[in-house]
């Protein structure tokens, strides 16, 4: 859980880097509360099968956009990369599958261009 606080303590920092349980335990944390808050919409009626989530899930939603941003651009920094290659996104299916392939990558040993690395491993 502290990984995901860490995340939202740097809502907007794209510069920097993020290893991979900061990204992963972000990630995995963010699905558990938006199920969970689809189920809540879906008990107390503000679900909605046109768009596909509720109210409240769609709200927490648009709250960890830019946070969830911000650390898929920092992880990418953490392997070596432009932070624009997020921009892989807009690719249908091929594109995700890419950024995965990025985001499970180990970092970049010692520091590169966006700074040293998080895990202070020395090369």
């Amino acid at each position: 859980m502290n990984w995901y606080l860490e995340v939202l303590k740097k809502y907007t920092q794209f510069t920097g880097r993020a290893q991979r349980a900061e990204f992963w335990y972000f990630t995995l944390f963010n699905f558990l509360i938006i199920v969970a808050l689809a189920l809540v919409d879906n008990l107390i009626g503000t679900y909605s099968a046109e768009t596909g989530y509720g109210l409240i899930s769609g709200l927490y939603m648009l709250g960890v956009l830019l946070p969830g941003i911000a650390v898929a651009i920092r992880r990418l920094h953490d392997t070596g990369r432009s932070g624009w290659w997020y921009l892989l996104v807009l690719i249908p299916i091929l594109g995700a599958l890419v950024l995965i392939f990025f985001f499970v990558q180990d970092s970049q040993p010692g520091t590169n261009a966006h700074g040293p690395n998080p895990k202070g491993i020395a090369a």
